[in-house]
Order: structure tokens, then C-alpha cells, then sequence
């Protein structure tokens, strides 16, 4: 394989304490949902799921979290490993995927958490919510946190401590601690405006920070010095309020950990012992900090490091949707990070460090910010996985096989769910032919990309592009296809991925309102005052998009609430894009309808009556029906075809992808 030169610095290798790492790139631990068994152990795909990161080229791999005890802060399991509740399972399981991971010269740290804290989840509690002081939990006011005795907080380090003793046992490279970071039970310890405690836990910040402290020093106590243990750090809270981010753009009081303690403690925590900081910022109280959806800026964390890395000595890692290897590569030589952290790249394509190094950029698999595959799923109790790659977290059992019988393939349709059927089945080595009645492929997502935070979208559609031009397959643009066009081409098999069309409203001056998809491509103008009819995801990004352009914004919705209808949004995304629209003056309407678009603007309705909103334009962004029209036609009579994407049913990019592959690896 040789050496992109381009990106040489990300593939040197560097050392956490005496620990040599081969390259750069370190997977950042995410919650294993679905990877582990009921006694505490990884699974079988668990252990397929860290390999695989390995043969794509990871220096570095980190686990996600493993509880350290169950029954302080009891949780239903099994829902994440835990090497204490069995530990001759856990080394059993757990030996075999150190091995394997060794095998690829790449190292593995095993992830260890204090808990969850006020930010568990009541669902998967089966005992009280616990926290360092007498606090509301995070999801539910009504749940009053139960305060931990100093005795608990004692037994659970000596949890950590027997953990790390297991992990070492079964493998492991070193341990990282979950965490001074997000807001977890250990943070929640760190932070003043949770702890309230009057024990050698609590007060001021070396009180505070007792709890680490002692952590990583029972640990090096019962591992040995030389055994590397890591921090998951979040250098600033980013709390604005409880349960109140703040965002990067505005300015607000921090009531969490602001950035001069951030670096205080640091320098603390890296006396008593700690290798190396795994660094990010935010809690749950500002969760789109410590996951960035596609609003975030790339690289977010730099400024924080840069700053980080002048008062520790340890490596500081750096984390923050830092896949891009331009990016990656200058924060190394621009001294903002010793290391880069991957998190959801890696699912996207576990090959990502080999494809760098190989000079192979255009053909990494973007991952899209969305969270659609991965935390929606673990917040939904779904194992984890990927919107861009179903293979996430079944690598060994939903792969890709050559097909037995070579067929001839004709898909419909150069959306997303047309370009992914198109590529698994010419991938199977099926004959693939792709029809596509516009003048490019990328459907409705060559809207969707338009705004700058929506950028990967596009990368998807370029990835697709090069991997169908890559396999040969047989594009045909600007062409329509009928039912005869089908009977002379006489394929094996047909997939109908035709997309959907703009929902449309029977009311007076329905001709004088623009459609979202239009106005994202340049098709059509707008004014300086424009009404967007539709608070879905579709018609809030539009709104944003607008309003950073400084154009004055109103969203008209007629729930009681904005991104509500639809497919379910992550709370991150969610969250930011509310917290956007206000920061950029979108003024929202809730409860109202529209009614009419006269030549002043939108005529709604609401609980008091109608009333007109002045607009230079309105635009409608109130969803899609599936078009299956030609479906209809054709499978009556051809024995072999499929429906895809919104076509069947409009949702999202992940099920579309999703359907395409299941149907495709399987024709």
C-alpha cells in the first residue's frame, strides 16, 4: 500500500505513557448498544465490531463504555459490558478480540464509567437515580437523584481499580475513564453546580476532583505505572442553563465548567497520574457539543486544545467530526492535538485510515452528521449502527456475498435508494443498469446539500458517483422511463426508486407559493421577508439557511411544535436547530395553518382567527408523497420487483439506504 505523502504526519507513530501507538488515529468510544451479552461480556459481534475498525488501519481503538459496578447505580441488563459482574466470561470474550485486534499491530483501550448519574435514562434504571448531591434527573424532573454516601463513592473506585485489573487481564492496552466529560455521574462529581457535597468529595475543585483522583490512582496502584490510563476530558461545559446549551456563536455565563478551570483541572488531573486527555467539550445539558450534528462546525474542539496542549504534557486527543484528513492532518502540524479521534467516521467506513493512507480520499464513505443510525438508535434502545453502512455492528453476518446467479438489473430512479441498489447488486456482479430521468444522480439530497451545513450530503452523492462510475455501471441520465421501456429491456429484475413528490394544498393562491426543493436549487427567487409553511426538518433547515443570509423568517406550523412530525430527529439535532432558529431571529407560529398567499403574503389561521403575515415570499415545505405510479404498472406482470426508498415510503436517508441494501444483497 503506498503512502499517501499528502497526510504522512497522521500516519507517525506517538506514545501514550510507554505505550507505542502506530499512527494517529484513535476510534473514539461510543456506546456499544447490542454488542455485549447478558452476563456482562462482549458478543460475537461485539468483537467483529472492534476488528473491524482494526483491518481498516486504527492506531488505536477505545471501546465504549463498560460499567465498573451494578449495584450502587443498578442498571437492566444487559445493556453494556461490565467486567466485574462475570470476569471469567468477560476474559473469555473479551481475550479473543484483543488478540484479533493485536493481530492488525493496532492497540485497545477498554472504556470504564462511573455511571450515568442524573442523566440516566429511567428506563434502563432498576434501583433509585444516584448522583454526587440530591438532584432532578436530567430526563425526568419528577425523579429526585438520591445522593451517594461516601462510602459508595469509595466502592466504586475500587471498582475501577478491579476493572482495569480484569482488562488487563484480557488484553486490553490500557484503560480510559468515562469520565470528566458530558455530564456523567464522574463529571457531575467535577462540577460545582451538581456537587453540593460537604465530604472529601465535595467543595472546592480539588475536592471535586478527589473522585478522579483516586481512580486513576487505585488503578496505577493495582495495574502498575506503566499500565496507560486515558481521560475522556471535556475541557468547557457549555451550559447556558439546566438543560440549556449554548452555542458557539453567542455569547452566555457559563454554569458548568468554564475554560480556565477546564485547564486548571487538567493540570491537576495529569499530576495524580492520568497519560493522556481524550479531549471535547459539552454535557448533556448542551448534548450537541459532545455529539455534533451537521450544524457544528468541523474541527469544533480545536480552539480547546490548542489552549489544552499548552499546560498539559501528556498526548491530547482530539475529537469533533474530525474525519476530513486535510483537517486532521494540519491540527497535528499546527499543534492543536497529538492524536485525532474518530467516532462516527469509523462507521461510516472502517477503512478510513488505510484509504488516507492508500491516496484513496474520494472513495471514503462520508459519514453525515445525522445520528439517524447510531445515538438515535441507542436513545431508542436499538443496537448501534450506521445510516451510510447497515454492515455497523453485524460486520460478520450482514455482508455483502457474490450473487449465484448473474442477472440482469434495472433500477429506476438515481436517488439515494437507486444509487445504493445499484452498487450492491453490481458489487454481487449482477449486469446493473440505472435509470434516472434528471441530469444528475443525487435526487432529492441535491437539495438538501445546498446549505453549508449540509455539505456531507453532497459528498454522499460524489462517493455514490465514483463507486457506480468504479463498477461499471450503466447510467442513463435524463431519461424516463416507462412501462414499454421496461418490456424492451426485459430485465431479470427491477427496482423502482422514484422518489416522491411535493405535497400539495387545494387553497386560494396556491400558484403564488414556492417549493423548498426549488428555492434550495436556485430555481426560483426569494425576497427579504419570507413565510416557510412547515416546521418539519425540511422546512426548519430552510428557515436557517434563510435566516443566516439575513433574510427575516417566519415558520408557520400547524402542530404545537416545531420538528415533531415525521420521522424521529435525535435530541441533539433537534436541540441545536431550535437553539439556532432562535439565535437567528426565526420567529416561529405554532398552531396555525395557512390558508391563503395573497399578493401581501400568507393568510393563516389560528385559535383567534385569520390574520395576514406580510411576505415578499411564501414557500411550502409541508412534506412528500411517495411516487409509485410506475411500480404500479410494472409489478403486476415482472415476477421480480422491488420498491424502494420514498417511493415506498418517504422517511429518511438511513432507511432508504437500509431498504436498498437488504433488498439488493439478497436479488
Amino acid at each position: 500500500m503506498k503512502l499517501e505523502k499528502r497526510y504522512s504526519n497522521l500516519f507517525e507513530p506517538f506514545k501514550i505513557g510507554k505505550l507505542e501507538i502506530k499512527n494517529r488515529f484513535v476510534m473514539a468510544p461510543m456506546g456499544p448498544g447490542g454488542l455485549s451479552t447478558p452476563d456482562g461480556a462482549f458478543n460475537e459481534k461485539g468483537i467483529e465490531y472492534y476488528v473491524e475498525r482494526a483491518k481498516g488501519g486504527t492506531g488505536l481503538i477505545i471501546t465504549g463504555i463498560c460499567y465498573v459496578e451494578n449495584e450502587i447505580e443498578k442498571k437492566a441488563m444487559p445493556t453494556m459490558p461490565c467486567p466485574t459482574l462475570n470476569p471469567v466470561s468477560f476474559i473469555k470474550t473479551a481475550s479473543q478480540m484483543t488478540e484479533r485486534v493485536h493481530a492488525y499491530d493496532s492497540k485497545i483501550f477498554l472504556q470504564l464509567t462511573a455511571g450515568f448519574g442524573r442523566v440516566a435514562i429511567p428506563a434502563i434504571l432498576r434501583g433509585e437515580a444516584v448522583a454526587p448531591s440530591p438532584i432532578e434527573n436530567f430526563w425526568n424532573p419528577k425523579i429526585m437523584c438520591r445522593e451517594l454516601t461516601t462510602e459508595e463513592v469509595e466502592t466504586i473506585v475500587k471498582k475501577f481499580a478491579e476493572a482495569a485489573v480484569i482488562a488487563k487481564m484480557s488484553g486490553f492496552d490500557g484503560v480510559e475513564i468515562h469520565a470528566v466529560h458530558e455530564g456523567y455521574l464522574l463529571d457531575q462529581f467535577t462540577i460545582a453546580l451538581f456537587n453540593k457535597r460537604t465530604d472529601k468529595y465535595g467543595g472546592d475543585l480539588m475536592g471535586r476532583l478527589r473522585f478522579p483522583i483516586e481512580i486513576v490512582q487505585a488503578i496505577k496502584k493495582a495495574c502498575g505505572d506503566d499500565f496507560p490510563v486515558s481521560l475522556r476530558y471535556s475541557v468547557k461545559s457549555y451550559i447556558k442553563g439546566i438543560r440549556q446549551g449554548g452555542l458557539a456563536e453567542e455569547e452566555f455565563t457559563e454554569l458548568g465548567r468554564d475554560i480556565d478551570e477546564g485547564l486548571e483541572a487538567a493540570k491537576i488531573l495529569e499530576e495524580a497520574g492520568y497519560d493522556a486527555f481524550n479531549a471535547d467539550a459539552g454535557t448533556y445539558d448542551s448534548w450537541y457539543w459532545n455529539h455534533p450534528p451537521m450544524y457544528q462546525k468541523k474541527g469544533l474542539y480545536l480552539p480547546l486544545t490548542k489552549k489544552l496542549k499548552k499546560v498539559v504534557n501528556v498526548p491530547v486527543l482530539v475529537a469533533g467530526r474530525m474525519e476530513d484528513p486535510e483537517l486532521a492532518s494540519s491540527a497535528l502540524e499546527e499543534g492543536k492535538a497529538d492524536a485525532i479521534v474518530i467516532g462516527r467516521g469509523l462507521l461510516a467506513d472502517p477503512q478510513l485510515p488505510n484509504k488516507i493512507k492508500s491516496g484513496k480520499v474520494d472513495d471514503i464513505r462520508p459519514c453525515l452528521g445525522c445520528h439517524d443510525g447510531c445515538m438515535g438508535r441507542i436513545a431508542q434502545v436499538k443496537p448501534l449502527c450506521c445510516a451510510v453502512n447497515p454492515q455497523v455492528g453485524r460486520e460478520a453476518e450482514y455482508g455483502v456475498k457474490p450473487a449465484e446467479k448473474t442477472k440482469k438489473v434495472m433500477v429506476i430512479g438515481g436517488g439515494i435508494a437507486g444509487m445504493e441498489a445499484a452498487r450492491i447488486c453490481a458489487l454481487r456482479g449482477h449486469k446493473v443498469s440505472l435509470y434516472e430521468k434528471g441530469d444528475n444522480l443525487g435526487g432529492v439530497l441535491l437539495a438538501a446539500g445546498v446549505p453549508d451545513f449540509k455539505k456531507d450530503d453532497i459528498r454522499l452523492v460524489h462517493w455514490y458517483e465514483k463507486q457506480l462510475k468504479d463498477l461499471k455501471v450503466d447510467v442513463h441520465l435524463n431519461t424516463e422511463v416507462t412501462k414499454e421501456l421496461v418490456d424492451e429491456i426485459n430485465p431479470d429484475a427491477v427496482i423502482v426508486a422514484t422518489g416522491s413528490t411535493p405535497k400539495q394544498l387545494n387553497m386560494p393562491g396556491i400558484e403564488r407559493t414556492l417549493q423548498a426543493t426549488d428555492v434550495l436549487l436556485g430555481k426560483k427567487k426569494v425576497g427579504d421577508k419570507v413565510v416557510v409553511i412547515g416546521g418539519g426538518l425540511v422546512g426548519c433547515e430552510l428557515a436557517l439557511w434563510l435566516a443566516k443570509q439575513g433574510k427575516k423568517v417566519i415558520i408557520v406550523e400547524l402542530l404545537k411544535d416545531i420538528l415533531s412530525a415525521g420521522m424521529p430527529i435525535p435530541h441533539m439535532n433537534s436541540e441545536m436547530l431550535k437553539d439556532l432558529l432562535k439565535f437567528y431571529n426565526v420567529e416561529i407560529r405554532t398552531n396555525t395553518s395557512i390558508a391563503a398567499v395573497n399578493d401581501t403574503g400568507a393568510v393563516v389561521k389560528t385559535e383567534t382567527g385569520e390574520e395576514i403575515i406580510v411576505a415578499d415570499s411564501v414557500i411550502m415545505a409541508i412534506g412528500y408523497d411517495s411516487d409509485n405510479r410506475l411500480y404500479k404498472q410494472i409489478a403486476p406482470y415482472k415476477a421480480e420487483t422491488y420498491l424502494l426508498g420514498d417511493a415506498r415510503k418517504v422517511q429518511n436517508i438511513m432507511n432508504a439506504i437500509w431498504d436498498a441494501y437488504e433488498v439488493a444483497r439478497n436479488i
